[in-house]
């Protein structure tokens, strides 16, 4: 990736997440103002138990904003915003705000001490939030659409095919500079020298791809090839083995409903990811952090119902407390994932079997924490341990691993 947009997609979250956090700051604050200072509504409204001093709140602003701000953030708010609606990120602020309000008022009510928080305060604070977020996206938006408009931090890309799809791909990215890619020109993979696609530049042939990657800091290549053309396919990803590049595949019919790959659209083109660059060390560390306090959030918020089912599953049924079953992590670790045990002992023992309902090798409790999936709680134990995470792909049972294994070795 480019210096310039390696930059931007590292300054453009970071102040996505401190405009957030002021506007977070700002709807305490107008919340306060509104409720007991804004004399039409106090007349509509009467203060009857006196009003509080605005430190209490700020100080529970000051605790609450770091919880929504890693809310936001597991529902990916902070990534590099190029194919956002307006109305879909609204209705993502909605509900990040409500889970942020629900954290708060869990918190209220756990360490409410004598201050007086007032309901309406929190009723107000739920819609300022919304409107004062929306407000500051749609400028950060405006700006960032202005950074790529002026080409500052584009990420420089080609394409490999010179069939109808590719030339779409050339005429929408290079109109519409907010999806964030400066394309360079195409690569022919017929080593036909013909510039196949009339007046945009022919970059070179399929062997000279590695060379134009370093000679021209390509941050992604995407492929406009048949898909019955598998030996272009390997022949790329042995020549680029070792080179930092994202290849993005655009998929036919067969393709897009066989795939087990996700489907990501660009600017209305739909693309599979078939190389993607490792997560950078920034992205890392947020990612582990808000696993951990979520976890610990949840354990700790959770534990009187951890403590009553563990309690159950222990009177109604002989053996351990917990299943255990080897499951398949990231880079193919196996560990060990936990659950409460919703099964007699020997449920598996002519191996593994699907569960139906009214199974009878249920324990008395079993089906019912199955159903609400509360046998899962002890899970966010292997996050804490770092097996697994809050965001991200399921982990997959070892029984099936064999034939992830092979897809695995057909696309890097």
């Amino acid at each position: 990736m480019s210096n310039k947009s390696s930059k931007i997609e590292l300054y453009i979250p970071l102040l996505t997440i401190i405009v957030d956090a002021i506007a977070i700051f700002a709807a305490f604050l107008f919340s306060y103002y509104i409720r007991f200072d804004f004399a039409p509504f106090a007349k509509l409204f009467p203060v009857t138990k006196g009003v509080p001093e605005p430190v209490g709140y700020i100080e529970f602003a000051l605790i609450i904003i770091p919880i929504w701000l890693l809310v936001f953030h597991s529902r990916k708010m902070y990534r590099i915003r190029r194919n956002v609606f307006v109305l879909d990120e609204l209705f993502v602020i909605i509900k990040c705000v409500t889970i942020g309000m629900l954290f708060a008022m869990g918190l209220v009510f756990l360490l409410k001490g004598d201050f007086p928080y007032s309901r309406l305060v929190f009723a107000l604070i739920w819609i300022n939030s919304i409107i004062l977020i929306t407000i500051g996206r749609y400028f950060t938006l405006k700006f960032e659409k202005n950074l790529y408009n002026k080409g500052v931090g584009l990420n420089k890309a080609a394409i490999l095919g010179t069939n109808e799809m590719a030339e779409n791909i050339y005429e929408r990215f290079s109109k519409d500079k907010f999806t964030g890619y400066d394309v360079l020109g195409y690569f022919d993979y017929e080593h036909s020298g013909e510039n196949f696609i009339e007046g945009k530049l022919r970059l070179g042939e399929l062997k000279d791809i590695p060379d134009k990657i370093r000679e021209l800091n390509i941050d992604k290549i995407f492929i406009s090839i048949p898909s019955s053309r598998h030996d272009i396919l390997e022949e790329l990803f042995r020549i680029c083995e070792g080179i930092n590049i994202e290849f993005m595949y655009t998929p036919d019919f067969v393709d897009m409903i066989t795939s087990r790959l996700k489907i990501e659209e660009v600017d209305g083109i739909p693309f599979m990811k078939l190389k993607k660059i490792p997560m950078n060390a920034w992205n890392r560390l947020m990612k582990r952090t808000f696993d951990i306090v979520f976890s610990l959030l949840f354990i700790f918020i959770l534990s009187p119902v951890l403590l009553i089912i563990s309690i159950l599953v222990k009177a109604t049924s002989k053996g351990p407390l917990f299943y255990r079953q080897e499951r398949v992590g990231l880079d193919g670790n196996k560990f060990m994932i936990l659950k409460f045990r919703s099964m007699r002992v020997d449920a598996e023992k002519g191996g593994p079997q699907m569960a139906k309902r009214d199974d009878d090798r249920y324990t008395p409790i079993g089906e019912f924490i199955r159903k609400y999936s509360l046998d899962e709680l002890p899970q966010f134990f292997n996050v804490l341990g770092g097996n697994m995470s809050i965001v991200g792909p399921k982990t997959g049972e070892r029984i099936f691993y064999k034939f992830d294994e092979g897809i695995y070795k057909e696309i890097p």
